[in-house]
């Protein structure tokens, strides 16, 4: 007899239940972390030590952690015409955050590895997007759909 598999929970983002992440990642220089999160992304900082700082991301939880041989990954994979760099991480934020946050930028003076742009346009999951590098060479991407229902939406016919 084959033993039957509770279904898989439900995503929380669509029970309306998402908790904070946490997130670490390595930075060469804790200093310069400091700045861009904390003054250039505008993040609150949390504990820290001689080693790591805790940075409250849109209520979630990244840890830049000290590793004086960080080096970043330069892998890349073709998105909507774009070479996506991977690793790498952000927040969907609401359309109005991402146009602060990219205006907020844009006026630093961060220089974009892919600008801020919309992409699959007309298509599910149409979406504003940004990448840029922290001063580690961490990828982020933030991005904010017009409509939320389409974080995970599928080029599939339902049909």
């Amino acid at each position: 007899m084959t033993a039957t598999l509770a279904p898989a929970p439900r995503s929380p983002y669509r029970a309306g239940m998402i908790r904070p992440f946490h997130l670490a990642f390595p930075v060469h220089d804790l200093a310069a972390a400091r700045g861009f999160y904390g003054g250039t992304l505008g993040c609150a900082e949390g504990r820290s030590s001689d080693a790591w700082i805790d940075f409250d991301l849109y209520g979630h939880q990244i840890v830049a952690h000290l590793d004086p041989a960080a080096r970043a990954v330069r892998v890349r994979n073709a998105v909507d015409g774009h070479d996506v760099p991977v690793p790498h991480f952000g927040v969907v934020l609401t359309m109005p955050d991402w146009e602060t946050l990219r205006d907020r930028l844009v006026a630093a003076g961060t220089h974009f590895g892919i600008a801020p742009h919309v992409r699959f346009v007309g298509q599910p999951g149409e979406q504003a997007t940004m990448f840029f590098y922290d001063p580690s060479g961490n990828a982020l991407e933030f991005k904010a759909f017009a409509d939320d229902a389409m974080l995970f939406a599928t080029t599939k016919d339902p049909a």
